[in-house]
């Protein structure tokens, strides 16, 4: 087992706060957990942790700090010593809302994470208290209906370099990755658990460093991955690409831009992985030129789009 227990909280810069928040809250459907200044905690009606997604006013789009929950105290202790020895290391900081003491640090391309052990469950209120003792909330069933966090695609100028990183020194398990004929390595799909993703990297078509593709945000089904689309047209949110199947994990997605510029993804579907020698799917250039799963071509942006936008 991964001495992380999952992906954690990530943190999203928007420079059209009040349009961002509109969009979380009254689009996708996620509540609000609490304010603190130039940011807002939000969560999904699934999300046992207080929040999931912190959304902060700034001049500029992409993504601020992740977080990844270890598996224990001890577990933690060991990446912390595992990521001090590469020298990436930042620091101990004092955590965030409803979360204990964490270490930041940068993986090789710059982005800003932070590993963490101790964190809040969320209680819910009386009028969101859910009838079964086993799920953290009741349904909401606002907007789009989002339940929890899924996973985070981080663009990079070497895939290879922060693959190897995040298998070696934060105990990630690879489970898909595209290699091209070149032999350089153009994405690589990482989990902690047997979900089929929850950290991805696929390169940045500027070499840029530090910049975000997408958030992806669970919903139970296909059929609300298709309500979403419908939500977005009236809303008058841009469509990237339509919902559809990808080959790589097996997910079900949307994708869309919010109103900060940033690229979000309804998702739901993909492959487990039970077996623990699962050998890593290597996909080639000419296999991924086919498109998604049911040969639907990838639109052109989703290679080259990314936020901070390039000129930031």
């Amino acid at each position: 087992m991964s001495e992380l227990a999952h992906l954690g909280p990530v943190e999203l810069f928007t420079p059209r706060f009040d349009e961002s928040l509109a969009f979380f809250v009254d689009i996708l459907g996620m509540d609000i957990e609490a304010q603190d200044g130039p940011s807002t905690y939000l969560r999904g009606w699934g999300d046992y942790q207080r929040w999931s997604v912190k959304l902060t006013a700034s001049d500029t789009s992409g993504m601020g700090i992740l977080g990844l929950r270890a598996w224990s105290p001890q577990a933690l202790e060991r990446r912390v010593a595992g990521v001090e020895a590469t020298g990436l290391g930042v620091g101990w900081t004092e955590g965030d809302l409803g979360r204990g003491p964490s270490y930041r640090f940068r993986d090789p391309d710059g982005h800003v994470f932070e590993l963490y052990y101790e964190c809040e469950r969320y209680l819910a209120p009386e009028h969101r208290a859910p009838a079964h003792k086993n799920v953290p909330g009741r349904y909401t069933g606002r907007g789009c209906a989002i339940k929890r966090l899924d996973h985070i695609n981080l663009l990079a100028s070497d895939v290879r370099a922060n693959r190897e990183f995040c298998v070696d020194t934060l105990d990630y398990r690879l489970y898909e990755r595209i290699e091209l004929d070149d032999g350089s390595e153009a994405g690589a799909w990482m989990s902690a658990t047997i979900a089929a993703h929850e950290l991805i990297y696929t390169r940045d078509a500027h070499r840029a460093h530090g910049r975000l593709h997408h958030v992806a945000l669970w919903v139970d089904t296909r059929e609300e991955c298709m309500r979403a689309a419908d939500i977005w047209v009236d809303a008058g949110i841009p469509i990237e690409a339509a919902p559809s199947k990808h080959a790589i994990a097996q997910g079900f997605f949307l994708y869309g831009i919010e109103p900060g510029g940033n690229r979000i993804e309804v998702t739901t579907g993909g492959r487990f992985v039970y077996a623990p020698d699962e050998p890593a799917v290597v996909w080639t250039e000419r296999e991924r030129a086919k498109g998604q799963a049911w040969g639907v071509k990838t639109v052109e942006s989703f290679h080259t789009y990314g936020t901070p936008p390039v000129d930031a």
